[in-house]
């Protein structure tokens, strides 16, 4: 292969709090002077906006070690 290296891929999981739409903007009814209307941003408090979570690592424990 001559072109560059592929690069690797990372095993991240979509968060099952929001199903990856970790950021929603909301209004808070009315409008200010200029008349735009008042929103916020709220984010997904299980993945803090990122719309993903790290791969669970499995770690071996006595019992499975055991058997």
């Amino acid at each position: 292969m001559t072109g560059p290296n592929p690069t690797t891929t990372t095993n991240a999981r979509i968060c099952p709090d929001c199903d990856g739409f970790a950021s929603a903007r909301v209004t808070l009814g009315g409008r200010d002077r200029h008349g735009h209307l008042r929103t916020i941003t709220a984010h997904c408090r299980a993945c803090h906006g990122t719309g993903t979570l790290p791969v669970r690592r499995f770690r071996a424990t006595d019992w499975e070690v055991a058997a």
